[in-house]
């Protein structure tokens, strides 16, 4: 893994809430920061995109609100979510800049792939907030467009669960592991990794993803060094 020049690292919005499951848990992401800032200063380029659960999710958070505006509230989550962690980030001295596919004042910048990628070069962590900018896409399917639009090498997603099993490990004891998968088996079997939308597309652009658990102890950086504990996604 760590041949790996840059990556897109997708981040669970309840994840960043710790225990509280709601809002910030400002330890966790000090951890997440302290870890992705011993992978840039070892040379790898990191962007980011911040789910946010933590907040709102858009397709389930209200019965009575239209779901263009359900999403709406949601991608507004992420803006939150990436200017809160990008500024946890500057406390440990990286440089990072938040990008939005719509204009948020002088918040955040508007997206431009050239912008993005001149800022990796630069050292910079780039964050992606805001999702694809449209309602009815998830996270799932801004994270996968921007690593395609990036030219990462592969998609890093954090999670709550440590992996991908072939049912719900909260719900069935018996649900199994697997160490690596491949992208065809988790359209075909429908394995929760990522939404079917998005699988699609790392299916047609050949985007490898990993998943781990984020708080196991150094999970990132031994995601990247050799100590990986949980599954490829192969294409």
């Amino acid at each position: 893994m760590n041949d790996l020049k840059r990556i897109l690292l997708k981040l669970s919005g309840e994840a960043l809430a710790g225990d509280k499951d709601f809002g910030f848990d400002e330890a966790t992401c000090l951890k997440v920061a302290e870890q992705v800032k011993q992978i840039t200063d070892k040379g790898t380029q990191v962007a980011i995109v911040i789910g946010g659960g933590n907040f709102w999710r858009g397709r389930n958070s209200s019965k009575i609100i239209e779901r263009t505006k359900s999403d709406q509230i949601g991608m507004l989550g992420t803006v939150m979510n990436c200017i809160y962690v990008s500024e946890i980030f500057r406390t440990l001295g990286m440089q990072t800049e938040v990008y939005t596919p719509f204009m948020c004042g002088a918040f955040t910048k508007l997206f431009s792939k050239d912008a993005a990628v001149a800022d990796l070069n630069a050292g910079k962590v780039v964050f992606f907030a805001g999702g694809t900018g449209h309602p009815y896409f998830s996270t799932d399917t801004g994270t996968t467009l921007r690593a395609i639009e990036i030219e990462a090498d592969a998609i890093l997603l954090a999670k709550a669960v440590d992996g991908v099993y072939d049912s719900d490990p909260k719900t069935n004891p018996n649900a199994k592991k697997y160490d690596s998968v491949s992208i065809q088996q988790v359209v075909d079997e429908r394995l929760q990794v990522v939404d079917l939308t998005a699988t699609i597309m790392c299916m047609e652009n050949k985007m490898p993803m990993v998943v781990f658990g984020l708080n196991e102890e150094n999970s990132i950086v031994k995601t990247l060094y050799g100590e990986f504990t949980g599954t490829y996604v192969t294409v």
